[in-house]
């Protein structure tokens, strides 16, 4: 058991690691975007980048990320806006969990990217 499972009383697979500058944050109300949620976020620290899941139709999941530059300021953003209020509706805010793979393929495209070959993915997170 590790000291995550310990703690958390979880057992992940053993492909998936915890982020520790990339937030989950749900229960968003569903007309909040990325900017707002950049917004929101930003006066933790530097935000990397802020993205809210939509569904084919263009409507928001009701969930999205922020990924922040320093692990402390996604600590501190995770502890002070878990809980919190946003647009009426309790948030969720919680360090992201990704799979090995996910996280190899998403580096590979950025490694193609920075090379010229491809154009950047659209909301592959």
């Amino acid at each position: 058991m590790t000291d995550e499972q310990a703690v958390t009383g979880q057992t992940l697979p053993e492909d998936t690691i915890i982020s520790t500058t990339k937030l989950f944050v749900g229960g968003l109300d569903w007309n909040i975007r990325g900017r707002q949620l950049n917004d929101e976020f930003s006066k933790f620290g530097v935000v990397k980048f802020a993205r809210v899941k939509l569904r084919e139709d263009g409507k928001s999941k009701g969930f999205g990320f922020v990924e922040f530059e320093k692990p402390e300021d996604a600590a501190k953003a995770q502890a002070e806006m878990n809980d919190k209020e946003l647009n009426g509706r309790v948030i969720k805010v919680d360090f992201a969990r990704e799979s090995l793979e996910r996280i190899k393929a998403r580096e590979e495209r950025a490694a193609l990217e920075a090379a010229g070959e491809t154009t950047p993915a659209t909301d592959a997170e």
